[in-house]
C-alpha cells in the first residue's frame, strides 16, 4: 500500500524568518495566504519564534490581529501558532496563569494547530502549554529539539518522547533548527521515535544550514517520518527549509502518495520573486557542507547577525575564533542545544573568554547572569554535565535548582491588571504581560494593521542598523533569524 506523505507549509513564518530577518508583513501575506490555504497542506505555520516579537517591537503590527486577518483569508488549512513553551514568545518563563490565557486567546482568535518545544526539551516545561491548548481543541504537536552531543543519544530522545506521551499530545516533531540531523542519524533516531509513539504522526522540521537537508528529508521519510515542514522555493534553501516543490517531486518519484497542488504553490512562489525583487531581500539558495557547522552548531542567520554586532566592538575579524570557542563553552556548560536563548548565551560567553584571554585573564572570569542561572537549573534540565570546579565558579555557590522552573513565577496576570489597567481585551492584557509600557504603548499607537499595501518591510540596511545599535545589558540580544 503506497504510504500518503503531508506537508506543513512554513513560508509566512519560519521561512522569512530565516532569510528576510522575519520583515514579512501582513499585506504581503494578502496573495499568498489563499493560494497556500488551496494547496492542501496539513497546516500553515503563521505566528510563534520571533513573529510574534517583531510584529510588536519592529512592524507595529498586532499579532492577535494578524491571527484574525490571516483566518478571513485561510478558510481550510488550519493556522499553526508555535510557542516556547513556558517562556512564550520571549526568553523569560511566565506564569502559569499568562500560559492559560494565551491557549485561550491563540483559540479565540481562530488558531487552530499548536507545535510547541522547549530549548532544553525540559518536558516539564512544556506540560501546562500542551494541555492548555488541547483542553481548548486545538491540535497539539510538540517538539524535540535535535542537536549533535555525545549525550543527545537515541535512548535519550525516546526517553523525552515517552514524558510527552503522558501529557497527552496529537503528535510529535522533530526540531533540527540548525540543519544538524544526517541520513546516518535519521536512519537511527526515526525509527526509535516511531516506536516509542505507536500510530502518533511523527513530523520533521529542518533547516538547510549544512546542505543536507533535502535528503536527509527524504530519508527521513524513507524510516517513518509522515509529515514534512517545507517551504515555498523562494523561500527555502539556505538557513530556511527544503523547497516544498522539490520534495514533493522527489516524494513522488520515490513512490509516496502527495495530495499538494504544486500550481497553486508555484503561484505563491512567483509573487514571493516580485515582492523580493520589490523590497531588496534575498531569496533562498543551496549552501555547501561546512564540518565547521557541527562543531559550533550556530545558524547561519544568527552568525550574519553576529558580526554586525562584533564589528560594533571591533572584533569581527576575531569571529572563526569566537564560534571555535562556542564549541568548546558549550561542551563545558553540559550541551546545551544552541537555539534561542541559549545560542545567545554561549555565543555572549565565547566572546567574554576570549576577550579574557586577550587581557591575562582567565576564561569565565566575567559570566552573564542568565549563565549563571542556566547552569543551576533556572531554565531547566541540563542534559550533560558542568565539572565541579567549573560550576562552583559559575554559579558562585548559589543553590542548585530543581523545580519546574514555571513553578517559580508567581501568577501576574491580577497584578497586571491593578498596575497598567484596565485593558480593552486579554489580547491586550498578554501583550501588556509580555511587553513593557513602551513598547506596548507604540503598537497601540500605531493602529490597526493596512493589509491595502503590499509593500511595507523594514529595509535590510535598517534591519542591520537596528540590530548594530541596540544596547546589551548582559548578553548579546542579536535577532534569531532561524528559530528565534
Amino acid at each position: 500500500m503506497t504510504r500518503n506523505l503531508k506537508f506543513i507549509d512554513v513560508t509566512m513564518r519560519d521561512a522569512h524568518q530565516c532569510l528576510w530577518a522575519t520583515r514579512m508583513t501582513t499585506s504581503m501575506m494578502k496573495e499568498l495566504a489563499p493560494r497556500l490555504d488551496n494547496a492542501g497542506f496539513e497546516a500553515i505555520d503563521l505566528v510563534g519564534g520571533a513573529v510574534f516579537d517583531v510584529c510588536v517591537r519592529f512592524l507595529r503590527e498586532d499579532p492577535w490581529e494578524r491571527m484574525r486577518i490571516l483566518n478571513q483569508w485561510v478558510t481550510k488549512t488550519p493556522l499553526i501558532i508555535h510557542t516556547r513553551g513556558q517562556c512564550m514568545f520571549t526568553f523569560e518563563f511566565f506564569p502559569d496563569d499568562v500560559v492559560e490565557l494565551a491557549a485561550e486567546r491563540f483559540a479565540a482568535n481562530g488558531m487552530r494547530y499548536h507545535t510547541v518545544y522547549d530549548p532544553l526539551n525540559d518536558t516539564r516545561n512544556l506540560k501546562i502549554p500542551i494541555q492548555s491548548a488541547r483542553n481548548l481543541g486545538i491540535h497539539t504537536v510538540p517538539g524535540l529539539v535535535y542537536t549533535f552531543s555525545p549525550v543527545h543519544t537515541d535512548a535519550y530522545y525516546v526517553k523525552k518522547a515517552k514524558e510527552l506521551l503522558t501529557f497527552g499530545i496529537d503528535g510529535l516533531f522533530i526540531k533540527d533548527p540548525s540543519g544538524l540531523l544526517t541520513p546516518e542519524r535519521v536512519a537511527t533516531l526515526v525509527p526509535a521515535l516511531k516506536a516509542a509513539i505507536g500510530d502518533l504522526p511523527l513530523q520533521l522540521h529542518t533547516h538547510c544550514l549544512s546542505g543536507l537537508g533535502p535528503y536527509v528529508s527524504l530519508q527521513a521519510v524513507k524510516h517513518g517520518v509522515d509529515v514534512l515542514h517545507t517551504a515555498t522555493s523562494t523561500l527555502a534553501n539556505a538557513a530556511s527549509h527544503p523547497a516544498t516543490e522539490s520534495m514533493v517531486r522527489d516524494c513522488l518519484r520515490r513512490g509516496y502518495d502527495v495530495d499538494l497542488d504544486l500550481a497553486s504553490i508555484h503561484e505563491v512562489a512567483e509573487r514571493l520573486e516580485y515582492i523580493a525583487k520589490v523590497e531588496g531581500k534575498p531569496v533562498g539558495a543551496p549552501v555547501e557542507y561546512d564540518e565547521f557547522h557541527y562543531h559550533h552548531q550556530v545558524a547561519g542567520g544568527m552568525i550574519s547577525n553576529l558580526k554586525v554586532q562584533l564589528e560594533g566592538v571591533g572584533l569581527a575579524h576575531r569571529i572563526e575564533e569566537i564560534l571555535e570557542e562556542a564549541g568548546r563553552v558549550r561542551a563545558e556548560l553540559g550541551y546545551p542545544i544552541v537555539v534561542s536563548p541559549f545560542a545567545q548565551y554561549i555565543i555572549t560567553q565565547s566572546v567574554l573568554n576570549v576577550t579574557a584571554v586577550d587581557q591575562g585573564r582567565e576564561r569565565y572570569d566575567n559570566v552573564p547572569d542568565e549563565v549563571r542561572l542556566y547552569a543551576r537549573g533556572g531554565y531547566g534540565e541540563i542534559a550533560g554535565e558542568i565539572k565541579p570546579n567549573l560550576y562552583d565558579k559559575i554559579s558562585g555557590g548559589a543553590d542548585q535548582i530543581t523545580e519546574r522552573p514555571g513553578a517559580l513565577v508567581e501568577p501576574s496576570l491580577g497584578t497586571l491588571r491593578k498596575k497598567r489597567g484596565p485593558f480593552a481585551s486579554d489580547d491586550d492584557l498578554l501583550l501588556a504581560a509580555f511587553y513593557d509600557e513602551g513598547q506596548f504603548s507604540a503598537l497601540k499607537a500605531a493602529g490597526p494593521i493596512n493589509t491595502d499595501s503590499l509593500l511595507g518591510a523594514t529595509p535590510m540596511l535598517t534591519l542591520l542598523k537596528e540590530v548594530a545599535h541596540r544596547p546589551s545589558v548582559k548578553t548579546f540580544h542579536f535577532i534569531d533569524n532561524r528559530e528565534g
